[in-house]
């Protein structure tokens, strides 16, 4: 499902004029799976997950670490909460 939830949003993502780039560090673990790049720089991380999937505690700490920088990180985990991040993107 997760791998669903990734297709949709990199393809919706794209319609609107963004991308959504694959995040991989072997460096430096726990990075959400994409970086959402929208015209005018805004930026969103996001993690997708299986419903009833959590983040990892490495995921959790990653994702304080850059909300404390002043990101935003969200966990899609749904149809739901992919249609309201896309509602976000599309009047942000």
């Amino acid at each position: 499902m997760e791998k669903f939830f990734e297709k949709k949003l990199r393809e919706a993502v794209r319609r609107l004029g963004g991308i959504a780039l694959k995040l991989f560090s072997p460096s430096f673990t726990g990075l959400p799976d994409r970086m959402v790049l929208m015209p005018g720089g805004r930026i969103w991380f996001v993690e997708l997950k299986s419903p009833g999937k959590k983040q990892t505690p490495r995921q959790q700490i990653v994702s304080d670490q850059l909300r404390r920088l002043g990101f935003v990180v969200l966990v899609i985990d749904s149809e739901t909460t992919l249609n309201d991040f896309l509602n976000e993107v599309r009047t942000a």
